[in-house]
C-alpha cells in the first residue's frame, strides 16, 4: 500500500502538471464577476454556456490593455494555467486579452507565420551564435525613443568595452519596413570583415499591434533571414511577439534585455580575471616549489657524483679492501697456525721416544702409520720402535669380538 501524501504535496504536483501541460493557452469566453483591484490587478471569470473558469491579469500585463474590460464582453485570452496552492484553486493567468473576433492584422500575422515556418525561417539549426565578447553592437531603432537611451545606459554599466553604433531608423508607419530592410543590409556590409565580433539588434519599444507591424512584414523577415551578422530581435515588451522574433537568431523580451543577452557582465569578467590571476599565482608558486625541489635533488645528485664524493667512495672502498685483506690474512694465519699445531701434535705423537713402551711397536705401511684393523693378508708391513725396525708379511688375520 502506498504511503499517503500531504494536501500541499498534492496541490504542488497538480500545479506542476497544469503549468507544464498548459504553458500557453488561447481561450475565448464571456466576462463575468469582474473586479478591478486597487493594486492594479484584474480579477474576473470567463464562461460559455456550460462552464466557467477564474482568471487573473496582474498589473504588469494589465497596464498594456488598450481597452477596458466590461461584464458580458466576449474576449480572447492568451495565457497559461496556474494553481493557487493554499486553496487548491486553478485559474487562468492572463498575459494578453483581445476583443473576440479575428481582425485583418491578426489573420495576416498567422498566415505569414505559417508561410515562413514552412520555408524553414524558424529552424533552430540555422540560428547563428552570438560572439561572447562583442566589439561592435549595431542597433537599428529610433534615435528619439526611450529604448535607445536605456540600451546606452545598460551597455555603459554592463560592458563598456563594446562600441554601440546606432543607425536611426523608422520603426513604425508606412515607410518603416523599407527603412528597416535598408539598414539591415547596410549593417551587414559594414560588419562583413568582422562578423565574429559584431551583433545587430533590431527593435523598438512597446506599442499596439499597428505600431509594431513593421516587424511583421515579410520583407523584413527576408532581410533578417539573409543577413550574415547575428541578429537579435528586440521588439516591444516581454509579452509582445512579432514575426521578426521567430526569424532572428535570438529573441529578446525588450531592447534593454537585448543588451543583457548580447554582452557579458564586466563585473563577472573582473571576478573571473581575479580568479585566473589567483589560479596563475597558485600554479606559479606550485611550479616554483616543484622546480626548487628538483633543483635540490639535482644538487644532491651532483654532489653524489662529484670528485670529492668519488674520492670518498674510493677511499672508503680501499679501507674496506684493506680490512678485507687483513681479515683474510688473519684467517689464513689462523688456518696455518691450526695446521702447524696439528702437525706438531702429530709429530709429538710420532716422536721416537713414544715408541719405547715395552710390548708396543708402531705399525706402518709404506712409511704411513696404519691401524691394525686396516691391514690385509699378504700386506708387507713394518713394525718398529726407536731402535729396531722389522719388515713382516701378513699370513693370516683373525678378528675377535671382545666386550
Amino acid at each position: 500500500m502506498n504511503s499517503p501524501i500531504t494536501v500541499s504535496t498534492l496541490n504542488e504536483q497538480i500545479k506542476g502538471i497544469l503549468e507544464t501541460t498548459f504553458s500557453t493557452v488561447y481561450v475565448e469566453g464571456e466576462i463575468s464577476n469582474l473586479t478591478y483591484h486597487n493594486s492594479g490587478h484584474i480579477y474576473f471569470s470567463v464562461k460559455d454556456n456550460k462552464s466557467t473558469i477564474s482568471c487573473v491579469m496582474f498589473k504588469g500585463n494589465a497596464q498594456y490593455l488598450k481597452f477596458r474590460l466590461e461584464v458580458g464582453a466576449k474576449i480572447v485570452i492568451t495565457g497559461n494555467l496556474t494553481v493557487y496552492t493554499p486553496r487548491g484553486n486553478y485559474q487562468l493567468l492572463c498575459q494578453k486579452i483581445e476583443p473576440s473576433g479575428v481582425g485583418a492584422l491578426s489573420l495576416a500575422y498567422d498566415q505569414l507565420k505559417t508561410k515562413l515556418q514552412i520555408k524553414g525561417y524558424f529552424d533552430k539549426s540555422i540560428k547563428k551564435t552570438l560572439p561572447i565578447y562583442p566589439k561592435n553592437i549595431y542597433v537599428i531603432t529610433s534615435n528619439t525613443g526611450a529604448a535607445i537611451e536605456d540600451m546606452k545606459k545598460i551597455l555603459s554599466v554592463r560592458y563598456p568595452l563594446a562600441k554601440m553604433i546606432l543607425l536611426p531608423t523608422l520603426v513604425q508607419g508606412e515607410n518603416a519596413k523599407e527603412n528597416i530592410v535598408k539598414n539591415i543590409q547596410i549593417v551587414d556590409d559594414l560588419a562583413y570583415d568582422d562578423l565574429d565580433n559584431s551583433i545587430l539588434i533590431v527593435g523598438r519599444g512597446g506599442g499596439s499591434i499597428e505600431d509594431l507591424w513593421a516587424f511583421n512584414e515579410e520583407i523584413v523577415s527576408d532581410a533578417i533571414y539573409k543577413a550574415k551578422i547575428p541578429i537579435i530581435s528586440a521588439v516591444g515588451h516581454e509579452n509582445d511577439f512579432v514575426i521578426s522574433d521567430f526569424v532572428a537568431d535570438i529573441r529578446a523580451s525588450t531592447p534593454s534585455n537585448a543588451i543583457e543577452i548580447s554582452t557579458p557582465n564586466i563585473n563577472d569578467l573582473r571576478q573571473y580575471t581575479d580568479n585566473i590571476v589567483n589560479d596563475f599565482n597558485h600554479k606559479f608558486k606550485t611550479l616554483l616549489v616543484q622546480k626548487e625541489q628538483k633543483l635540490i635533488h639535482l644538487k644532491s645528485s651532483f654532489e653524489q657524483q662529484s670528485f670529492e664524493k668519488r674520492f670518498e667512495f674510493i677511499e672508503s672502498k680501499i679501507k674496506n679492501m684493506k680490512q678485507q685483506f687483513k681479515n683474510s690474512f688473519n684467517q689464513i694465519i689462523r688456518i696455518k697456525s691450526d695446521n702447524l699445531e696439528l702437525l706438531n701434535q702429530t709429530f709429538l705423537l710420532n716422536h721416537p721416544e713414544k715408541k719405547e713402551k715395552k710390548g708396543f711397536v708402531q705399525l706402518t705401511q709404506n712409511d704411513r702409520i696404519m691401524s691394525l684393523e686396516d691391514i690385509e693378508i699378504d700386506n708387507i708391513i713394518t713394525l718398529e720402535n726407536s731402535k729396531v725396525s722389522v719388515n713382516c708379511k701378513v699370513i693370516s688375520k683373525n678378528i675377535t669380538d671382545k666386550i
